[in-house]
């Protein structure tokens, strides 16, 4: 990763990722509510909802060189929570571009839609 690390990725990209053997080079987030992670959730994800986030992210995030991409239903919300990281000094945070719902679309139909 370079420091400039887009913003957002595509959903595909994240398949892509998930699909390497071996060590994971990234952390996948969900920053849905509980509610939404109850119906569908990405493989090896760890739920942190965007209304905990600035709560949380002092103990979830430690390392600012950490690859981490975030997602949501739609993209709008992990868009915020990868902007607050950044601000934060995680350089390489991102959001899922279209969220969960894009990833139903063009990854994984059997990703239940809401």
């Amino acid at each position: 990763m370079t420091p400039e690390t887009p913003l957002e990725i595509d959903p595909t990209d994240v398949s892509a990722l998930l699909a390497v053997p071996g060590e994971r080079t990234f952390r996948l987030i969900d920053c849905r509510e509980d509610s939404e992670w109850q119906i569908c959730r990405l493989p090896d994800a760890q739920l942190v909802p965007l209304s905990r986030f600035g709560e949380l992210a002092p103990q979830v995030f430690t390392d600012t060189q950490e690859r981490v991409i975030i997602y949501c239903h739609h993209g709008m919300r992990s868009l915020r929570a990868a902007q607050f990281l950044r601000q934060s000094g995680f350089a390489h945070a991102q959001s899922m571009r279209g969220g969960i719902d894009a990833w139903s679309d063009m990854v994984d139909p059997a990703t239940p839609r809401y």
